[in-house]
């Protein structure tokens, strides 16, 4: 990014040297993910120059997401600029079974500058302050800055008690343009990109077959999945939206395609009567389908059909497997990677959470998650399959806990069941009962990040002489 509209001068702050430090200790880093952002580059940067807005902001997903397309994290956060299910929605991005906003590249550009342009205005102009609250919520930061106030305490960044994620987050984006702006930071070679884009937006009208389209381009079909991480499936979504990214070269082949053969590269479609005894499971397997595709194709909100009905029946140009990067891919992928452990399937019946299935295998939720591809707020659906890995465990020892007098208070426990209430977190609960985070999470198996759900049940080693109460 050039130097118009610079967010801050603040490059020499300790802070920002160490993030410095840290990026040229790891050259190779900095090498992938200029190459991950090579073909976006440039329509972000004059996106962002069109709002005039600083440049700096072009390496945000480099922090972001390190310009990966299909990025999610523990919070449910996806795409290149990381926008979490609500805040996309707030800001357009549509998201259904067939496509995710948040991870169409343009689309979500323009939604994150919306974001920050309101984050700018509501903290007076202050860009650093607008960062920050990109990053931890505006809510964070607005409360921070009343604290500050009120103790007659600079109201700036750098002087904000902020979640230490937030602490680093904006030096790192600091650090990472300085770099970029010196050519080769720390000897570092980093492509040199033109200063033209490389990559033009085609619409086709209607929905498109993957396989087909990128045929039609000339492409390999997981380089149109890289360029366009928004589609889920191996189609466009049937009302929209059907605009594909390409490279300028195979953008042209398509647009000359199309113009030869406008319906060459639309999906097939069957009419299927339902028969006695089968169920979408059976049709879609029929079909080289997925149950979801056909939900999704005829409107239904769960799986009852009935005999002499009929369905429509959408008909991908390829097998499956070959959607190579399709969520369902993706996640399948995962799924089957080798991992410590014993590897066993469950699939989800109604009821099931994240939390009670890891509880009863004796793992934790964000372990749980991270083998299936979901956050662990990620609402679970009947059907669903999941895979656990299950590590041999020692029978513990039983050990009575003492409870004397003499004994140090960190000994005399007596165990309490607690009922998750609205609005408790993990910090909350241990205040309550004087116990540190670690010692519940321990307790239950539970990550520090964990989310607490109303209802659930958490085992509390209790000190009664000194805890406020059980609830």
């Amino acid at each position: 990014p050039g130097s118009r509209h610079r967010a801050c001068c603040s490059r020499t702050r300790p802070a920002v040297a160490r993030e410095q430090q840290a990026l040229c200790r790891d050259p190779g880093y900095l090498q992938r993910v200029a190459r991950r952002a090579g073909p976006f580059l440039h329509p972000i940067l004059e996106r962002i120059e069109a709002r005039g807005m600083p440049a700096e902001l072009a390496l945000l997903p480099a922090v972001e997401s390190a310009f990966r397309p299909f990025a999610y994290s523990h919070g449910r956060a996806a795409g290149l600029w990381q926008f979490i299910p609500e805040t996309g929605r707030r800001f357009g991005l549509k998201q259904d079974w067939w496509y995710d906003g948040r991870r169409d590249i343009l689309p979500a550009t323009e939604a994150a500058l919306r974001y920050l342009a309101h984050l700018r205005d509501r903290f007076g102009g202050d860009w650093l302050l607008a960062l920050a609250a990109y990053n931890s919520g505006e809510g964070t930061v607005a409360r921070a800055l009343r604290r500050n106030r009120e103790r007659g305490r600079p109201a700036d960044f750098w002087h904000l008690q902020l979640p230490r994620e937030t602490r680093d987050y904006v030096p790192r984006l600091l650090a990472m343009t300085a770099l970029v702006q010196t050519g080769a930071p720390c000897g570092i070679p980093l492509p040199r990109l033109p200063d033209a884009p490389l990559v033009e937006q085609v619409d086709p009208g209607g929905q498109i077959d993957l396989a087909r389209a990128a045929a039609m381009a000339g492409v390999e079909l997981e380089l149109l999945y890289r360029y366009n991480p928004a589609y889920n499936r191996w189609a466009t979504p049937p009302d929209g939206p059907h605009t594909r990214l390409l490279p300028r070269q195979a953008a042209a082949r398509l647009r000359t395609a199309l113009a030869q053969d406008p319906a060459a590269a639309g999906p097939r479609w069957v009419r299927h009567r339902i028969r006695r005894g089968e169920s979408l499971e059976t049709i879609a397997r029929r079909y080289r389908t997925t149950t979801g595709a056909l939900r999704a194709a005829n409107d239904l909100a769960g799986d009852l059909i009935r005999a002499g009905d009929h369905l429509l029946v959408p008909l991908a140009a390829a097998a499956p497997g070959d959607y190579t990067l399709s969520a369902t891919q993706r996640r399948q992928r995962l799924q089957a990677q080798a991992r410590e452990g014993e590897r066993r399937l469950h699939t989800v019946v109604p009821g099931d959470t994240l939390w009670d299935l890891a509880r009863a295998h004796g793992v934790s939720v964000s372990e749980l998650a991270r083998w299936n591809g979901i956050a662990p707020r990620d609402p679970l659906r009947p059907g669903q399959r999941l895979v656990l890995w299950i590590r041999p465990t020692t029978p513990a020892t039983p050990t009575r806990t003492p409870t004397g007098r003499g004994v140090p208070s960190h000994l005399r426990r007596t165990r309490v069941h607690y009922r998750v209430r609205p609005g408790d977190s993990l910090d909350r609960i241990s205040r309550r009962f004087g116990v540190t985070i670690a010692e519940l999470c321990r307790w239950n198996g539970l990550d520090r990040e964990a989310y607490l759900q109303p209802g659930q049940r958490l085992t509390v080693y209790v000190d009664v002489t000194r805890a406020s109460g059980t609830g």
